[in-house]
């Protein structure tokens, strides 16, 4: 039959190295869950307001943000693997340190630290799980890393409420053993030469570098931007500030009861995150990112009108499917961009636009909030998965033809 040849994809082998890259991304997720929890909490222990308390969140992200123009840079200029371990390196020291912090501005700098850190890291590990990645099976790459987190995510603040009952400090060290544990499986795991291809500056086995001006000439790379900024926007950002607090307005909800609500988000996520990546690649990569930014767009724009708390957690589990659906698509289109090319700078946009889109969605949306009401900021949030999604429509020809091997 002539399907057989899009059968092909989901078969492909992946290669050890993206297991052990995808084991480093578990290991760093859970020991964040376990950690996430006790950060504001730590900051109030220095008798500072709640504000203040959660700037500390605020500032790790920050530096990702501003960092990630520098961290594309040392990518460029040192090579993945050296950047993947001292990245995780400095996210590791700055949070043991963080431990012992005696006052608010140390916590705060610590913290800011470890968010330069973690751009370092994220950006190596995306640009090596490119390098790894199979051409028929880059979005199933994708899939199974972001499965990988999403189940330390699930997992650490389960285990996080044990390590607390050790004290405030404690999941500091454990997430900083997690770190130290994340950085030698993937030492270890890449020290081979044949392990990937060689990404020091200079390697020919590597390839040469994209610039960031050939890539933005690309009509599917600028697509992507705007993909990852609309997803950071809605997954990132308003799905985790906005919808708690229409939980505790309109549904009188506390804590647990938007919890369960967020679970029912990634419980979607969960059932369609391994399915989505073989899709994606026998399939192609736009009808699945189309597919999941409509489910999105629909389910945040009909949010706000849910009229009961089971009906609001239908809802998210629709937009936890799309999410699965657009999420392995995104990594993939981005190693279709570059092939068999590195990219330190490449990558680093990528990853900013979706950091932009997750600290700009609270802040604006927030105030849309405030000004006009939940309707109008969830609609604003429909409106840019809309875009998005209209972007991979006008690129799908483009996009199509970068991603055939």
């Amino acid at each position: 039959m002539p399907k057989n040849s899009a059968a092909q994809p989901p078969k492909v082998r992946l290669p050890f190295e993206v297991w052990a890259l995808v084991a480093g991304g578990f290991t760093v997720a859970l020991g964040y869950g376990v950690v996430a929890p006790a950060i504001p909490q730590f900051a109030l222990e220095f008798d500072v307001s709640t504000f203040a308390a959660s700037a500390i969140v605020s500032a790790f992200a920050l530096m990702r943000l501003v960092g990630a123009p520098l961290a594309g840079w040392i990518v460029g200029k040192f090579g993945e693997r050296a950047t993947y371990t001292t990245g995780l390196l400095i996210v590791a020291a700055s949070t043991g340190a963080a431990a012992f912090a005696m006052n608010y501005p140390q916590f705060l700098i610590l913290r800011g630290l470890g968010g330069l850190g973690s751009a370092m890291f994220t950006i190596a590990a995306t640009a090596l799980l490119v390098e790894a990645s199979p051409p028929q099976g880059r979005a199933r790459v994708a899939s199974v890393n972001a499965a990988g987190f999403l189940l330390g995510g699930l997992l650490g603040p389960v285990l996080g409420g044990i390590v607390a009952g050790f004290g405030i400090r404690a999941p500091f060290i454990f997430y900083f053993f997690t770190l130290v544990a994340a950085a030698i499986v993937v030492t270890i795991a890449l020290r081979s030469k044949h392990a990937l291809p060689q990404s020091a500056p200079g390697s020919k086995t590597g390839g040469d570098e994209m610039q960031l001006r050939e890539a933005l000439r690309l009509p599917t790379y600028r697509s992507l931007l705007l993909s990852q900024f609309a997803f950071g926007w809605t997954s990132f950002g308003v799905r985790v500030s906005l919808i708690p607090i229409f939980v505790a307005v309109v549904f009188s909800g506390d804590a647990p009861t938007a919890a369960w609500v967020l679970a029912a988000y990634a419980a979607g996520n969960a059932l369609f995150i391994f399915p989505s990546g073989r899709w994606s690649d026998s399939i192609g990569r736009t009808p699945l990112l189309i597919t999941g930014f409509v489910l999105m767009g629909a389910a945040f724009l009909a949010f706000p009108f849910s009229g009961a708390l089971w009906v609001a957690m239908a809802i998210m589990v629709v937009a936890g499917v799309g999410s699965a659906l657009a999420n392995p698509g995104h990594q993939a289109v981005l190693a279709d961009v570059l092939g068999a090319r590195r990219g330190g700078m490449v990558v680093s946009t990528y990853s900013m636009s979706s950091d932009l889109g997750g600290v700009l969605g609270p802040l604006i949306a927030g105030a849309i909030v405030d000004f006009a009401g939940f309707g109008w900021a969830f609609g604003l949030t429909a409106a840019l998965l809309a875009a998005a999604a209209m972007g991979w429509i006008v690129t799908s020809k483009q996009t199509a033809a970068l991603g055939r091997p």
